[in-house]
């Protein structure tokens, strides 16, 4: 099949509108025109024709996962969803997601330890953290070093807990549901209790 037009895109650097004789489009990088040897009136043979079409599609695809995760780090598990619902094939998905752990654009064990810090500077203990990496598809190798990463569980804890309680006197009712609210934040009644008692709560012993 002939190549009816080539024009260089206005809007994105080193891209080219492809136009097949039958009406059909391409959009292809500089990789895909050197490649092809694309030109004006370039005649394409159907193995040709279908692996440019592949290479373009492989180009948008590996583009997407680029913007991606340069808008939002994430999990390789959660960019290969991202690829699918694109409907980009699982293996290719996959493919694309190994050449982006190989340019440092996704990596697992950074992106743990700044959720982990994240997390840990909004008063989230280590089990809430640990729910939370694995919703967004950390895998569990990274779980532990991300939290050694938070240089500084208290801190989180206690700027929740004097919020909580307000820098008054505490009475059982209220003490119970800040106890509440940090258990459902992750954190073990060992530290709840140790954070209490740094406010100068009175705890009974059990």
């Amino acid at each position: 099949m002939r190549i009816s037009k080539l024009t260089p895109s206005r809007r994105v650097r080193d891209r080219w509108t492809v136009q097949m004789e039958d009406g059909s489009f391409l959009q292809v990088g500089k990789n895909q025109m050197a490649d092809f040897a694309l030109y004006d009136g370039r005649e394409l043979t159907e193995e040709e024709l279908e692996a440019l079409r592949r290479a373009e599609r492989h180009d948008r695809f590996q583009s997407y996962a680029l913007r991606v995760l340069m808008d939002t780090p994430m999990s390789r598990r959660k960019l290969v969803e991202h690829l699918r619902r694109q409907e980009c094939p699982e293996e290719e998905a996959q493919a694309i997601a190994g050449r982006m752990v190989e340019l440092g654009l996704l990596d697992e064990g950074r992106y743990a330890a700044e959720v982990a810090r994240h997390y840990a500077a909004r008063g989230y203990g280590p089990r809430r953290v640990r729910d939370e990496l694995y919703r967004r598809g950390v895998p569990r190798e990274h779980w532990e070093d991300a939290l050694r990463a938070v240089e500084d569980w208290q801190e989180g804890l206690d700027a929740f807990l004097q919020k909580k309680l307000r820098g008054a006197a505490p009475d059982p009712q209220a003490l119970k549901r800040a106890s509440d609210a940090l258990a459902r934040r992750g954190y073990s009644w060992g530290e709840i209790h140790a954070a209490l008692r740094r406010c100068g709560a009175e705890i009974e012993e059990e």
